[in-house]
C-alpha cells in the first residue's frame, strides 16, 4: 500500500473535526429550539416567568457556543455543512 492510499490523522485534526460535528449538531439543536420558543411566545402559551427562562437560557447557549467556536478556531459558517443537493444543513443567516 502506497503512502498516498493511508490515511494520516492528527491528533489536533481529529479533535476540532469531532468538535466541529458536535457543534453543527448542537447548533442545529439550537436553531430549532429558538423556532420552537417563538413560537410559543407568539402563541401566548408561557408564561413571562417561562420565557425570562427560555430567553436566559438561550443567550447562555449561544455564549458557550462562541466561546468553544473561537477556542477551536471555528466560525460560525464552519458549521454549515454542505448536504450536496439538498443544499445547506442551516439557514443562512
Amino acid at each position: 500500500m502506497t503512502s498516498r492510499n493511508r490515511l494520516e490523522l492528527e491528533p489536533d485534526t481529529v479533535e476540532r473535526d469531532l468538535v466541529k460535528l458536535v457543534l453543527t449538531v448542537v447548533e442545529l439543536l439550537r436553531q430549532l429550539m429558538e423556532r420552537q420558543a417563538l413560537r410559543r411566545f407568539d402563541t401566548g402559551e408561557l408564561s413571562e416567568d417561562q420565557e425570562e427562562r427560555i430567553g436566559l437560557t438561550l443567550m447562555l447557549l449561544d455564549d458557550r457556543m462562541t466561546e468553544l467556536r473561537e477556542r477551536y478556531g471555528l466560525r460560525p459558517e464552519d458549521l454549515n455543512l454542505d448536504l450536496g443537493p439538498l443544499g445547506p444543513l442551516l439557514p443562512r443567516e
